[in-house]
């Protein structure tokens, strides 16, 4: 991102120039600094801010510091080396936390919001029919498709999670038109898994892959939500794939809980009031 800034600069009106310096100089304080102190920094006003943003291709200010941010995250200390035999716990923590932020900045800056849309909606839409609402997932997926039907079932959205290869075949069996299956899975080419979208895709059901680009799953279902992140298997490699699922599982939630609407603040909070009694009687 920086490259192109410094490739452009000719091309940009004087003021804006001053503007791009600014970023190349620190695209850190850049990232997080109002568009007043960017302003009078760069001694240009606040809309030639935003025409600068404009003009590298973004919406605005908050689109340009949003990229700005991931860009300069990827490139910390660390991001995309593994784990040493020798490292210090201190290395270690840093590590394997920035190969999680790192990972999750470049989901955020890939992820098809077209998609997300979709799957919500269509989640959203099998709830208001009253239909059923199931979640797949093996191992690591299994616990992602637990705690997705924790966090629907929160919203008041009835829904099954299971994690046996079995049951979900047979419960993609009694699925139909209205229905909707959301399978979980890293690397989208587990056989239990693939067989259950499968056949709930062919009994009318709406399916939704979340799982690796170009995976089978991801072409067997009809909505894909993408979540690339390949994992290695030595003994230092940090799982980060898991977090990715349960990071998307958040904003379909969210998605849906909007779609919802004022109905449901009642509802989570006679919840809490519940628990809060339970918990402390």
């Amino acid at each position: 991102m920086l490259e192109r800034i410094t490739a452009s600069l000719s091309s940009l009106a004087p003021a804006e120039q001053r503007v791009a310096k600014l970023v190349l100089t620190d695209p850190r304080a850049f990232a997080r600094l109002p568009v007043r102190e960017l302003a009078e920094r760069a001694h240009v006003s606040k809309p030639t801010v935003v025409r600068f943003c404009r003009s590298m291709g973004y919406d605005g200010l908050a689109d340009f510091k949003l990229k700005l941010a991931g860009s300069v995250s990827e490139g910390v200390p660390f991001i995309h080396r593994s784990v040493d035999v020798d490292d210090k716990t201190g290395d270690v923590l840093v590590k394997v936390v920035d190969n999680a932020v790192a990972a999750f900045l470049q989901y955020r800056n890939a992820a098809s919001t077209v998609a997300l849309e979709r799957a919500a909606q269509a989640i959203s839409d099998t709830w208001k029919k009253g239909k059923r609402i199931e979640f797949y997932g093996v191992g690591n997926s299994g616990i992602v498709a637990q705690d997705a039907q924790h966090k629907f079932f929160r919203l008041g959205v009835t829904s099954i999670a299971t994690s046996d290869g079995h049951m979900q075949v047979m419960s993609a069996t009694l699925l139909g038109p209205g229905d909707c299956a959301v399978i979980i899975s890293n690397s989208g080419r587990t056989r239990d898994l693939m067989d259950a979208a499968d056949i709930a895709r062919k009994n009318g059901a709406t399916t939704i892959a979340i799982t690796a680009s170009g995976s089978p799953l991801a072409s067997t279902c009809q909505i894909h939500l993408a979540a690339d992140h390949p994992e290695g298997y030595d003994r230092y490699s940090p799982m980060v794939s898991r977090l990715m699922h349960l990071l998307i599982i958040d904003v379909l939630a969210t998605c849906v809980a909007l779609r919802i609407g004022s109905s449901l603040q009642p509802i989570l909070q006679q919840m809490k009031e519940n628990l809060r009694a339970k918990r402390y009687a």
